[in-house]
């Protein structure tokens, strides 16, 4: 099974995720957005850090989740390429992210994203696995 795909929206970019359970959609949700800004397989897995977020169900949690994720980029340059998913709740998720810090000698910039949305926002449980879509402002 894939882990996620890109989906071309006029003006905005969104992934559609895929995980054999919600906790490898999230992973796979950082591994996505990680992916829309830069190439992961440049990305060094030499630091860590621990994201929490909070939302009122699963939906507003990943879009919370991935906006933390967004905001540790945008203040600290933090650039992820692995996601260990330690505890998610129906509300609550926490996570240890590995990555570094952003390197524009090694990491080409892709795209600068500025928020998960709600926009079309959208995770359900189907026969075989979970799937979701986040749209990202940029």
């Amino acid at each position: 099974m894939k882990e996620f795909e890109v989906i071309d929206i006029s003006g905005d970019v969104g992934l559609r995720i895929y995980g054999n359970t919600l906790e490898k959609l999230f992973e796979n949700a950082s591994t996505g957005l990680y992916t829309l800004i830069t190439g992961v397989s440049k990305i060094e897995s030499r630091t860590s850090i621990k994201v929490k977020a909070d939302g009122d169900n699963m939906e507003s949690l990943l879009i919370a989740f991935l906006n933390e994720l967004i905001f540790h980029f945008d203040t600290n340059g933090f650039i992820g390429n692995k996601a260990d998913i330690h505890k998610l709740t129906d509300n609550n998720v926490e996570a240890t992210i590995y990555g570094e810090e952003f390197d524009p000698e090694r990491h080409e910039g892709e795209l600068l994203i500025k928020a998960a949305t709600y926009h079309k926002a959208r995770l359900e449980r189907t026969r075989e696995h979970w799937q979701a879509k986040i749209i990202f402002d940029i």
